[in-house]
């Protein structure tokens, strides 16, 4: 091993920690003092203010929660991603829901942790995503197994939906509630029900978890994607 590569594996990993309560920032920054070889960057309260520091700090690797207000944890995750390729993410957040699983993955975290684990299991995370390797939650690996095992039942037929159809599946892939779908697009929640029951049946789909997993995989969970989509 060269003397470049030593100083380089001696090095402190350099976090950045996203998560918009400060107790669990302040916990995490101690977890990790306590372990030794991190050095605490920054720290951001929503996804906003996450893209810009990546940009600042360059840090080794992000943990980034993923419900925040503002600017969330999927959508900061594919704009760092998107500016920053060789950016490492490690999604560290209390939910493991498919429809924020995939999303997640598919924006380009690099893994994917639930609060519930161990401070070892976090620094052991860390260090992965560090070195470039996936690093996933027992729970989510499963999924993610078991999804790829999953077969087809129906061919679905997304040319069947409208403009609005695909808006409100974009917003389904984002995790977005019934209620907080409506807020968004103006109208009531029994009209986002309507949509989303015309949205399963014509994609032949038996839950909104499906509809999500659908429009991650498609590539519908961009504007302009979902715009070609329908032309």
């Amino acid at each position: 091993m060269t003397q470049q590569e030593l100083r380089a594996a001696e090095a402190n990993v350099r976090i950045l920690i996203v998560d918009d309560h400060a107790i669990v920032r302040k916990g995490i920054r101690a977890l990790l003092s306590e372990a030794g070889g991190f050095e605490v960057v920054g720290e951001a309260d929503n996804g906003q203010a996450a893209v810009l520091l990546a940009q600042e700090t360059q840090p080794d690797v992000i943990l980034m929660d993923l419900l925040m207000p503002g600017v969330d944890g999927i959508e900061a995750t594919r704009q760092i991603t998107s500016r920053q390729p060789k950016a490492r993410i490690l999604v560290l957040t209390s939910f493991a829901a498919d429809n924020k699983v995939f999303p997640a993955i598919k924006a380009g975290a690099l893994g994917y942790l639930l609060k519930d684990s161990s401070p070892d299991e976090l620094v052991r995370a860390i260090r992965q995503v560090q070195r470039g390797e996936p690093s996933l939650h027992p729970t989510i690996a499963r999924k993610l197994l078991q999804e790829i095992a999953r077969p087809a039942e129906r061919e679905p037929a997304p040319e069947a939906l409208t403009a609005r159809e695909l808006e409100v599946l974009q917003l389904i892939a984002q995790g977005l509630s019934n209620q907080e779908i409506a807020d968004r697009i103006s109208v009531s929640e029994s009209t986002v029900r309507a949509h989303v029951s015309r949205i399963l049946g014509k994609l032949h789909l038996a839950s909104r978890t499906q509809a999500a997993l659908y429009a991650v995989r498609e590539g519908l969970t961009d504007a302009d994607a979902a715009s070609a989509q329908e032309e």
